[in-house]
């Protein structure tokens, strides 16, 4: 049976995730939470720019509307 979006996201968390927003910006972490709009909460985030880690940002919310895909 297929599954809908937010059973992905819940069999996602507690484990690594990456994150596209729109204007190319990606974030990879540990998905601790989200909510119906696709906020998600990462912990031991990092910024990524071309695939490598730019700068480590630690707990980030990230807001549903600027997240393009959630990939587990």
């Amino acid at each position: 049976m297929a599954q809908k979006p937010l059973d992905v996201l819940h069999s996602s968390l507690e484990s690594p995730v990456l994150v596209g927003l729109k204007g190319g910006k990606e974030y990879r972490g540990t998905l601790k939470g989200y909510d119906i709009h696709m906020n998600v909460v990462l912990q031991n985030a990092d910024e990524l720019k071309e695939g490598n880690a730019v700068r480590r940002l630690g707990l980030v919310i990230i807001r549903g509307d600027n997240v393009v895909f959630i990939s587990p």
